[in-house]
């Protein structure tokens, strides 16, 4: 793996096997000597998901899981307007409940006007919701 700078030198070079690649916090660490800004930047980013639904409430769950049967009838109880991502029917949707939630696929994860909240966080929820 290399990093090369914006003159074409490269800064790091970091040989490993396919299978031990290095933390991300490392890359950051690296990318961060030559562009602060951008790293900082990209840390406070959530990727949003393209083709699939965003801004209001979205909740990326499944049909069978018991916490998102939970948060559908908190939710409806609640008179809350939300769209519902089946992560197994739609293509890419698991992929970025994966990204949110540190490699795991877990269900139901909340993108609320880019406010990303994994797993059913009732106060959490609440809290969020309110400041809208």
């Amino acid at each position: 793996m290399f990093i090369v700078d914006k003159e074409g030198i490269i800064q790091y070079i970091d040989i490993h096997d396919i299978d031990d690649q290095p933390d991300n916090d490392i890359l950051f660490a690296e990318l961060e000597k030559l562009n602060p800004e951008l790293v900082i930047r990209a840390r406070n980013v959530n990727p949003q998901p393209v083709g699939l639904p965003h801004g209001g409430v979205v909740m990326y769950c499944t049909a069978w899981c018991p916490d998102c049967k939970v948060a559908r009838a908190w939710l409806n109880e609640n008179k809350i307007n939300y769209t519902e991502v089946d992560v197994t029917t739609y293509p890419g949707a698991a992929k970025f409940v994966r990204q949110w939630a540190n490699g795991n696929l877990i269900t139901p994860t909340f993108d609320i006007d880019g406010e990303i909240i994994v797993d059913f966080d009732e106060a959490r929820l609440t809290s969020l919701l309110k400041k809208r």
